[in-house]
C-alpha cells in the first residue's frame, strides 16, 4: 500500500503496492482542508485499510474466480461486511430440507431410474427436473446400487463356500494316482513303519505327533514341516490317521516318500478295534441322521432371512455349516487316551497347520496336572481372530447353556494342542462331550452351530492350561490382514477357515509359508499339475 502526495499538496493518491489499481485518490483544497484534518484523515485510512486488504485476500481466496475489478470485488465484499448471508448457502440449506422430506415418504412407483450418473445428469438438462424428482431419483438410485452390491456379496459368500468345500482337481488326482499305485507297486504298500521300529510306536522317551486328515497333501506339509522344523527329528513319531478310502493313497505317500529319520505310521479309522458302533454311537448319529445330513449338504440359502442378516453374520453361518463337521475324523481327537492307550503326552495337529520352529520344548510344559495345554483365543493384538469368549459359540437364550456356562469365559482353540493322555484318563471329559452332543441333537442344534469345538469347550472345561501364544498363531485362512512379520515368528501357524493355502481362494501374500513345504518335484505332484503358485 502507498500513499503518493502531489507536490502541491493538493492531492492525495492510495494504490496498491503493484500499482495497477487505485483505491482512493483524495483532492485536498487548501481553503477548506486544513493540514490537521489532512493528518487525521490519513491516520484512521492507515488503520482501516489493512483490514480491507485482509478481508480482500480472504474473500478471494475463498473464491473459484479471481475478483479483476472493484464490481466483482463489491459483490464478493457486499454481503460480508453487510452481514447478509450468500445465497449459495441458502440453497444448500432448501436442498437439505427437501432431501429431509424425501427420506420419510415413499418413492413413486413410476419412477424411471437411469443406469449411470451420465445418464442422470442428461435426463435432468433435457426433462428440466425440480430438486424434489432429483432428490428422489438420487435416493432410488443409491437403495438400488446397495442392494445389488447386497446381493454380490452374498454371492460371493456362498461361492466362496463351495470353493472351500470342494477339492480341488490336483489334490483328487493325487489321491487317485497313489490309490492306483498301492494296488501295483509294493514298495507303496511296504509296512509303516518296519517291523524293527514297531516298538517306537508305543515308547513315552519319544515325541508323538497325531494327525487326522484325508487331505494327501495337506498331511504331506504338515508332517515335512515338522520334521525339518526340528532339532530332534531322530525322536519324532507321527501318528497320521484318515478315513478308509483314502487309506491307500495316503499309505503309498508316505511309504514311496519317508520322512527319516523321523518314524511314521498310517492307520485307517477301521484299523482300530476301539472305533466300533457301542464307543461312538452319538457320532454315528450326528453321520447319519437325515435332518444333520441336510443341514450340513442341503441348501444354505433355502429359508434364510437375507434381509435381516449381515454378510459377516452369514458367512460365520456358512462356515458351521461345512460337512467336515460331520466327520468322523474330525471328532477323533475327542478319543486319543483310547486309540493311544499306551502313551503319556501327544501334541495334536490339524492338517491345515505349519510347523515353523522346534516344538520339543512343548513336552517340557508343566500342565499343572490339566489334560490341554492350548492357546487362548479371548486376548491378543488382532481382535478379528483373538477375541473369542463363549458367547462367540454358543446360543446362550437357550435355557441349558444360560444356566451351565459363562459367556464371557475365555476360549481356546484347536489345531495345535498338548494333550497329558494321563491325566485325562481320570476325567469324564469324553462323557461330557458325547451328552452335550446328544443335547444339541435333541434340540436341533439350537445349542450351538460351529463344529467339534463347542463341545470341547465344555468337555475340557477346568482342564486346560493356557500356552504362549507363539506357539500357535490362528486366522491366517479367513483374516487377509494379518501381520507377516508375526507370521514368520510363530512356532506354528494355522490356516483355519475358508481360504486354504491349497485353494485358489487362500491368500496369496500368506500362501508361500505353506507351498516351501510342498514337494514339486515329485512325479505325483507334477502329473496331476499341482504347480507352485
Amino acid at each position: 500500500m502507498q500513499l503518493h502526495f502531489s507536490p502541491s499538496m493538493r492531492s492525495i493518491t492510495i494504490s496498491s503496492s503493484n500499482g495497477f489499481i487505485d483505491l482512493m485518490k483524495i483532492r485536498v483544497a487548501a481553503r477548506h482542508i486544513s493540514y490537521r484534518t489532512l493528518f487525521h484523515t490519513i491516520l484512521i485510512l492507515a488503520f482501516l485499510l489493512p483490514f480491507v486488504f485482509i478481508l480482500t485476500a480472504v474473500v478471494t481466496l475463498e473464491g473459484v474466480n479471481k475478483c479483476s475489478s472493484f464490481d466483482c470485488l463489491g459483490r464478493r465484499l457486499g454481503p460480508k461486511l453487510l452481514g447478509r448471508v450468500d445465497d449459495s448457502g441458502r440453497l444448500v440449506k432448501d436442498f437439505y430440507k427437501i432431501l429431509d422430506q424425501v427420506s420419510t415418504e415413499d418413492i413413486p412407483a413410476d419412477l424411471k431410474l437411469p443406469d449411470s450418473f451420465s445418464q442422470l445428469v442428461s435426463e435432468m438438462k433435457n426433462n428440466q427436473y425440480d430438486t424434489k424428482t432429483f432428490a428422489f431419483m438420487l435416493r432410488a438410485m443409491m437403495e438400488k446400487f446397495e442392494r445389488e452390491i447386497r446381493e454380490s456379496k452374498f454371492s460371493e459368500l456362498m461361492n466362496k463356500h463351495f470353493a472351500a468345500s470342494s477339492i480341488p482337481k490336483g489334490i483328487h488326482c493325487l489321491s487317485l494316482r497313489l490309490t492306483d499305485e498301492y494296488s501295483s507297486n509294493a514298495h507303496a504298500r511296504k509296512q509303516l513303519p518296519p517291523p524293527e521300529l514297531l516298538p517306537l510306536l508305543s515308547d513315552n522317551s519319544y515325541h508323538h505327533f497325531v494327525l487326522s486328515s484325508d487331505n494327501i497333501l495337506a498331511a504331506a506339509v504338515v508332517v515335512a514341516s515338522t520334521v525339518q522344523s526340528s532339532l530332534k527329528p531322530e525322536k519324532i513319531v507321527f501318528h497320521v490317521i484318515t478315513d478308509k478310502k483314502t487309506y491307500a493313497g495316503m499309505h503309498s505317500w508316505f511309504a514311496l516318500n519317508p520322512i527319516s529319520p523321523a518314524i511314521i505310521e498310517v492307520k485307517s479309522v477301521h484299523q482300530f478295534d476301539w472305533l466300533t458302533r457301542e464307543n461312538v454311537p452319538v457320532l454315528e448319529a450326528v453321520e447319519n441322521q437325515n435332518g444333520i445330513r441336510n443341514y450340513y449338504h442341503g441348501n444354505h440359502i433355502a429359508g434364510a432371512n437375507l434381509s435381516d442378516t449381515t454378510p459377516r453374520t452369514f458367512a460365520s453361518k456358512l462356515q458351521a455349516r461345512s460337512p467336515k463337521y460331520i466327520s468322523l475324523l474330525n471328532h477323533l481327537r475327542i478319543y486319543l487316551p483310547e486309540l493311544f492307550p499306551n502313551l503319556d503326552k501327544v501334541v495334536f495337529l490339524d492338517d491345515d497347520v505349519v510347523i515353523q520352529r522346534d516344538l520339543s520344548p512343548l513336552w517340557e510344559i508343566d500342565l499343572g496336572g490339566k489334560v490341554n495345554g492350548a492357546v487362548e483365543t479371548c486376548r491378543g493384538e488382532d481382535e478379528w481372530v483373538m477375541s473369542k469368549r463363549f458367547k462367540n459359540y454358543f446360543n446362550f437364550s437357550h435355557p441349558l447353556v444360560a444356566k451351565n456356562l459363562d459367556p464371557e469365559e475365555c476360549a481356546w482353540a484347536y489345531g495345535m494342542n498338548i494333550f497329558d493322555l494321563s491325566a485325562w484318563r481320570k476325567t469324564n471329559i469324553r462323557d461330557t462331550y458325547h451328552s452335550w452332543l446328544k443335547e444339541n441333537l435333541k434340540s436341533n442344534l439350537t445349542i450351538w452351530k460351529l463344529g467339534t469345538l463347542p463341545p470341547a469347550l465344555i468337555a475340557f472345561k477346568g482342564h486346560v492350561h493356557p500356552i504362549d501364544p507363539s506357539w500357535h498363531m490362528l486366522g491366517l485362512g479367513y483374516q487377509n490382514r494379518t501381520d507377516i512379520e508375526s507370521v514368520k515368528k510363530a512356532a506354528v501357524i494355522h490356516y483355519n477357515g475358508q481360504s486354504k493355502p491349497w485353494l485358489q481362494i487362500g491368500f496369496e501374500h500368506l500362501r508361500p509359508f505353506w507351498t516351501k513345504y510342498v514337494n514339486y518335484s515329485n512325479d505325483f505332484v507334477r502329473n496331476c499339475h499341482i504347480l507352485e503358485s
